[in-house]
């Protein structure tokens, strides 16, 4: 579960990080009222979650009370990728002397987290970790031992990081191990003109199998996940939403994280993982189809299915349904094999939907969604 940006806020201050003054409202006549008690000059921060907001028109500078006001009622309401703000946070502006950033992510291939961090933090950090990895640390952590004094040191030597940063390193360790999370991220952690290191920014997504013990988030967190997957997990289907262009449905687990991988390799990226099941019925297949072709990123859409508990002809039929009902526009690639397949490629024939096309191999239709989700 992501948590909001004032939530990780939240949590960083009750852990000793430092971080501007800031409130929240969803009303644009409490956003001059906030402004005003801020001091007139403040930041206006839509809160959603997911990145990007400051491309998107999420983050604003506002001179004074009033203009805090109009430019929260310019962006609550507005869409960032997909995700409609209900809320706006805002925050005392900083003197920003120098921008870092630090993350601890856990690493599940090696069983371990890893500290990831860098001298050249902001909002082109995506480029700097692409065009100059030898920027960014990666220094491993062992869960056993956690981040120490010594640790930390060493991370913020690796990344070129002043060594006031030291504890904050240290502090965004507790945050992690005390709220079970996953992820805990500053970009950006910044030296501000009198020499304070304040987190401007936080990411925090924590591990779905501790909600029991962080139910103090479980109420918003759960009303305000994405859209899609709130839609998903409605219907019961197991979908996560991804930052791609190509749906994914397949029937298992492993399937599926092959399909992601084959279309990947074709040059395009996954916009979700949706894994129908081994005994999916032509409803299940109809309602994954349905939140699928909802994603306005999704420009085609790969159905894989290898027919074993799952039968083609219901995987067809589930098809069917959906187009029927969702009436698509864009374009389905389908690759059916296994128990009934001759039946369920039979009744997609039958039903000769101009944007369906079948494909007899993996590969092959891998190769066939890329092309048209990337052209």
């Amino acid at each position: 579960m992501d948590l909001y940006e004032h939530q990780a806020r939240q949590l960083f201050e009750e852990h000793g990080i430092v971080v501007p003054r800031a409130e929240v409202t969803d009303s644009p006549k409490r956003a001059r009222e906030i402004a005003r008690r801020l001091g007139g000059r403040v930041v206006v921060k839509a809160q959603v979650k997911t990145g990007g907001r400051g491309k998107a028109g999420g983050v604003k500078l506002a001179a004074d009370p009033a203009a805090a006001e109009l430019t929260a009622r310019q962006i609550l309401g507005t869409d960032i990728k997909g995700h409609t703000v209900g809320t706006v946070m805002l925050a005392q502006p900083v003197d920003i002397a120098e921008e870092f950033y630090v993350s601890y992510v856990l690493d599940r291939a090696a069983g371990r987290f890893l500290a990831i961090a860098s001298a050249q933090g902001g909002t082109e950090i995506e480029e700097v970790a692409a065009t100059r990895p030898e920027a960014v640390a990666r220094i491993p952590v062992d869960p056993a031992e956690g981040v120490t004094s010594a640790t930390a040191a060493r991370i913020a030597e690796a990344a070129g990081l002043p060594p006031r940063t030291v504890d904050v390193l240290v502090r965004l360790w507790e945050v992690l191990t005390r709220a079970d999370a996953l992820l805990v991220e500053v970009n950006p952690l910044v030296r501000t003109g009198d020499g304070r290191i304040m987190a401007l920014d936080g990411k925090v997504t924590l591990d779905d199998n501790a909600r029991f013990r962080q139910t103090r988030w479980g109420a918003e967190g759960a009303a305000h996940d994405d859209p899609l997957e709130e839609a998903a997990a409605a219907k019961g289907l197991n979908y996560v939403k991804l930052d791609g262009e190509v749906g994914i449905i397949g029937n298992g687990a492993g399937l599926v994280m092959s399909t992601l991988d084959v279309v990947a390799g074709c040059g395009a990226r996954p916009a979700n993982f949706l894994d129908i099941g081994g005994g999916a019925s032509a409803q299940v297949m109809s309602d994954g189809l349905s939140v699928i072709l909802s994603d306005p990123a999704v420009k085609s859409v790969f159905v894989n299915v290898f027919g074993g508990i799952t039968a083609c002809d219901a995987v067809a039929d589930g098809i069917v349904r959906a187009l029927d009902t969702v009436r698509p526009t864009k374009p389905l690639v389908v690759r059916l094999d296994g128990n009934n397949a001759a039946r369920g490629r039979a009744i997609l024939d039958a039903r000769a939907h101009p944007l369906v096309e079948q494909a007899t191999t993996m590969d092959g239709a891998a190769s066939r969604v890329a092309r048209l989700a990337t052209t």
